[in-house]
């Protein structure tokens, strides 16, 4: 068995032990296929007011900007579907990925464990750790690394498995077995695009971010477009609708991480409770939690949008 098989095989095995549901490694080197995609989406503006998108456009493309001397990109997905979800139907709703702690934190001690644990076995290495926090094209990266394919919702989508996991990664200047990309299997279905409320998905594979309930909820800081009124569905933060559409996430199976968990007075908050929410109990609900981004001045004015104030 040469190094690069016996360092992937242990890596890999070290991964699931740690709770990442799937490690896909690709070779590090410039995206090209993605590289005029970027380009195109940022001169349309799709990316509304999400200026960090333009920022470090040639370290997005290109790991080894990164990391120097960097050989392989290891990609990780981390399971995020709920056991248990709001109950209430006609309450605001925020997306599953917020339900518990903020995932950064959640994920990044564990890639800080792969990492120590390659260090031990491998000895000195040069490598840097990734989860949504640095200019990294990771569903890109997911799907080299033979994860799954980017479905035409833009989400990355692993067979018999669903859509519903958080992507990290580790870019090291370790050379690594590489694993081989899958075939896109959306075939003709168009249910995410049927079902997307305010177009953000105006062509398969093509997104409008400028245009997303996401977008509108958590990035944007003005005041929400008068024209998106009754588009939202009672979504305040974030948006699950071409998730919760896409057949492939009829393979979607529940995660038991306490920390992702949601918290029961969440979960059954009736819609007067999230019309009357006071700074107060949002400090105390959504303490650890993804939803703080927004802070309680961006709740209460998508709480106020969705309800008609």
């Amino acid at each position: 068995m040469s190094y690069k098989e016996k360092y992937t095989k242990l890596i890999k095995a070290q991964a699931r032990s740690l709770g990442f549901d799937f490690c896909g490694i690709s070779k590090a080197g410039f995206l090209e296929e993605e590289a005029p995609r970027l380009e195109s989406y940022l001169k349309s503006r799709h990316n509304g007011e999400m200026k960090y998108m333009e920022n470090y456009f040639d370290k997005r493309l290109d790991p080894t900007l990164l990391v120097e001397g960097a050989k392989s990109v290891i990609s990780l997905l981390f399971n995020y579907y709920p056991q248990q979800q709001q109950t209430v139907p006609d309450a605001p709703k925020i997306s599953k990925y917020a339900y518990g702690k903020d995932y950064h934190y959640v994920i990044k001690d564990r890639l800080k464990d792969l990492l120590d644990f390659i260090t031990r076995e491998v000895g000195d290495v040069n490598a840097r750790v990734f989860v949504d926090s640095a200019p990294v094209l990771e569903r890109a990266w997911a799907k080299k690394s033979g994860l799954g394919w980017i479905g035409k919702n833009s989400n990355l989508i692993v067979p018999k498995a669903g859509s519903f996991f958080f992507i990290a990664e580790i870019i090291i200047d370790l050379e690594l077995e590489t694993d081989t990309q899958i075939k896109d299997s959306c075939g003709s279905c168009t249910r995410c695009i049927d079902a997307c409320p305010t177009g953000a998905i105006y062509e398969p594979y093509k997104i409008d971010g400028s245009r997303c309930i996401s977008y509108f909820t958590i990035e944007l800081k003005d005041n929400i477009p008068e024209e998106m009124k009754g588009k939202f569905d009672n979504w305040v933060f974030g948006c699950d609708i071409c998730q919760d559409v896409c057949p492939w996430n009829r393979f979607s199976i529940a995660h038991e991480n306490s920390d992702l968990m949601i918290n029961p007075v969440l979960q059954n908050m009736k819609k007067e409770e999230w019309n009357e929410i006071s700074q107060e109990l949002f400090s105390e609900l959504f303490r650890g939690s993804a939803v703080k981004r927004t802070k309680y001045k961006g709740l209460r004015r998508n709480i106020d949008f969705v309800s008609g104030q």
